[in-house]
């Protein structure tokens, strides 16, 4: 069973309550719009929204928001809002949780769906009528609704999850933008449904049900091909578990940080799935460096840091020859990740940039061999010291303020994973990882030109 938190329990409560009120509301001012158009429309809607497909962030998918944008046509046409309020309020209806007698999701879904779902029709309401009879003006209308059902629905979803997860409702938010876009062509196909409703009836229910299925096969194939995909990365990190625990936890470390970093830039969804995936696989090249190598307790001669930085090289092939992971090759070379004034104006991809950063962070903040952690402070002024000359100044400020509106801690202390090692790492020192000139007399540099680097 989740535990919820009470506040969490109170904002269920309320919205569902809220929904109940305008149920009772509208109810005693409209009175109840057409019953057979009630009973087929939210059979669908209640059909639809079992049927979705649970996509591996733990998110949802159904064709459900089409019955929705048909009933507010159909409804809304017939100047009725209690309609599609009762039509959202049966689409966010799970069997499941009512099976797990999860009364705090039930309360919580079938209120912000018929929430959302009313502000839709309310906005509708507000389209002259001579906007039915135009499919240029409807799709318009289509794309207006998208809108307003997700500002209401993913607001009232964010609040939520960042009250469970302690994460800042904004970066929750963007996370679930994609359903919107998502959504928009079952939003135009239920606008012209539900406009066809009003003029045929119910003998058109069999046009509503084929959307439901093709939809819901679509995107479990996409699903399928999102787990094989993440079966291909798991088996790649679980080589290098088995080789380097540290290096397997980096790089799960490495992701959390460049998706804090990219949610910080405003990248869409697409882009973010595509960074988590460069920065899981950026040191795969390690299967090739010698452990003894990799957690080397002195300096590297200089042989074995070449040999050591051949596991760039041999991380980019190994990405290259692997189609889905093709793209985000590059991430694994320092020539892409180097900042560049120039090559920022030309519009170099920023996704390299942001591995850099979260690597050099977290390299800088856990206890290896070598070393240990070093304060998030000392971290902190490593990069912003280097931005603009190293890293790219706009990523080093995203994750530092990532971090602090998170109110996380990192380094000495507050170390994410924490290794036992034969000899008692330095207090400080560059070690085998050539992390940058922390101590400029060890590393025989300029101090004035410090480099911060990780391998």
């Amino acid at each position: 069973m989740i535990k919820y938190p009470l506040r969490v329990t109170i904002l269920c409560v309320g919205v569902g309550l809220i929904a109940l009120g305008c149920f009772i509301a509208l109810a005693i001012v409209e009175g109840f719009p057409d019953l057979v158009a009630i009973a087929v429309l939210s059979a669908l809607a209640l059909y639809a929204g079992n049927r979705a497909v649970d996509f591996p962030d733990g998110t949802k998918f159904s064709a459900g928001f089409m019955i929705e944008a048909a009933a507010v046509v159909a409804f809304t046409a017939a100047g009725s809002l209690l309609g599609s309020l009762i039509v959202g309020m049966f689409c966010g209806l799970s069997i499941a949780n009512l099976r797990d007698r999860d009364w705090r999701r039930v309360s919580f879904n079938v209120g912000n769906f018929g929430l959302a779902t009313l502000a839709a029709a309310v906005v509708f309401a507000l389209f002259p009528s001579s906007w039915m009879n135009s499919p240029p003006l409807l799709i318009a209308a289509a794309i207006l609704l998208t809108a307003v059902f997700f500002v209401v629905n993913d607001g009232l979803v964010a609040v939520v999850l960042s009250m469970m997860t302690g994460e800042p409702v904004a970066s929750t938010a963007r996370e679930m933008a994609s359903s919107t876009f998502q959504s928009l062509p079952f939003a135009i196909l239920g606008v012209f449904l539900g406009r066809l409703y009003l003029d045929v009836g119910v003998v058109i229910v069999p046009l509503f049900v084929v959307p439901i299925f093709v939809a819901r096969e679509i995107f479990a194939s996409y699903v399928a091909l999102k787990r094989s995909h993440d079966d291909t990365v798991r088996i790649l990190i679980g080589a290098l578990e088995t080789k380097d625990k540290y290096t397997a936890g980096h790089a799960e470390r490495v992701a959390m940080f460049a998706n804090y970093i990219g949610l910080e830039l405003g990248l869409a969804p697409k882009r973010l799935e595509r960074l988590r995936l460069a920065a899981l696989m950026h040191d795969v090249g390690k299967l090739v460096v010698p452990n003894h190598l990799l957690n080397k307790p002195g300096r590297l001669t200089e042989a074995e840091f070449a040999q050591v930085r051949l596991h760039e090289s041999v991380s980019a092939e190994i990405l290259t020859r692997i189609d889905f992971l093709a793209p985000v090759a590059p991430s694994a070379l320092s020539e892409y990740t180097r900042f560049s004034p120039v090559a920022d104006e030309k519009g170099q991809p920023i996704e390299p940039h942001i591995v850099a950063v979260a690597d050099a962070f977290d390299a800088m903040t856990s206890t290896r061999s070598y070393r240990k952690a070093l304060s998030q402070s000392t971290a902190f002024r490593e990069l912003r010291e280097n931005a603009g000359k190293q890293f790219h100044p706009r990523v080093v400020d995203a994750l530092i303020v990532a971090i602090e509106i998170r109110h996380e801690e990192y380094g000495a202390g507050h170390e994410a994973q924490v290794h036992d090692f034969a000899v008692e790492p330095p207090a400080a020192g560059l070690g085998s990882a050539g992390l940058g000139d922390l101590l400029a007399e060890e590393s025989g540099r300029d101090s004035d030109s410090p480099e911060v680097t990780a391998t």
